[in-house]
């Protein structure tokens, strides 16, 4: 696909869908919903100054080591259950269990137990975000082929070099599928965390906005939560296209074939 083509089916929907908006609220005072115009022009002055310092770093800063260990424990448990088929069978009913517990509802036992501080709200990411990488890293080396395995094992490819050379490869591309599924997990958990017992942050800031009845403020908030999940998405393509090149190489020779 051509760069040109590619701008046009990135920006083509959105600015449909502005223009769309504009045409519906041209002419409108209905209170609640905002026009397109004033609605920018409110999130640059909102969100554009200390605002942003204040609110939106420390949020960043919360989802980045949420993520950071919710993807590092996700991928080290999940590959030493997913080898070990004793744990593994120990385990599932309890990773079951604790997988089926909705995240928010630990906010309340965890600010019981850590406090109402920055390190409750990563927990609160992490007990969410972990999830989805962890167990398809479980079903990922649970998946491998055996007969790669048994020429491993004839080979004495055994330890850690096993892992690193074979199992980690092979497992790669349910982990990144994992890992796209906590980035939203983790912007979600990221403001629900914000709202409890909270004084900054956005999920805090948008929750202000909407008691003081400041509608186009929380609206803008809004938005800068779609535009960090925006973000996300482009810095996560990125990664996994490095990543898993032989991957989509290989998909893209088995398709041309």
């Amino acid at each position: 696909m051509s760069p040109l083509k590619r701008v046009a089916y990135f920006f083509g929907l959105p600015i449909l869908l502005i223009v769309l908006w504009w045409a519906l609220s041209f002419g409108s005072t209905n209170f609640f919903v905002p026009k397109p115009i004033e609605l920018a022009q409110t999130l640059w002055t909102t969100w554009i100054g200390d605002r942003f310092v204040e609110d939106v770093l420390p949020s960043l800063g919360r989802l980045a080591v949420g993520l950071f260990f919710a993807i590092g424990l996700g991928i080290v448990l999940g590959l030493l259950i997913g080898s070990t088929r004793w744990l593994r069978n120990l385990l599932e009913p309890l990773l079951e269990f604790f997988r089926a517990i909705p995240p928010p509802v630990l906010v309340p036992l965890l600010m019981l137990l850590i406090g109402v501080n920055d390190s409750m709200k990563v927990a609160v990411i992490i007990s969410g975000s972990i999830w989805p990488v962890l167990l398809n890293t479980v079903e990922g080396v649970r998946a491998v082929d055996s007969v790669l395995n048994d020429s491993c094992r004839s080979f004495g490819i055994r330890g850690f070099a096993r892992i690193r050379y074979f199992v980690l490869p092979a497992v790669t591309p349910q982990i990144m599928a994992g890992v796209r599924q906590s980035l939203s997990i983790g912007l979600i958990l990221m403001v629900i965390s914000e709202m409890f017992a909270s004084s900054s942050g956005l999920g805090f800031t948008i929750v202000q906005f909407q008691r003081n009845f400041a509608i186009p403020e929380m609206w803008s908030g809004i938005v800068v939560l779609g535009l960090i999940g925006l973000g996300l998405a482009i810095i996560f393509q990125f990664v996994e296209r490095r990543v898993l090149h032989w991957y989509h190489g290989l998909k893209e020779i088995t398709h041309d074939s």
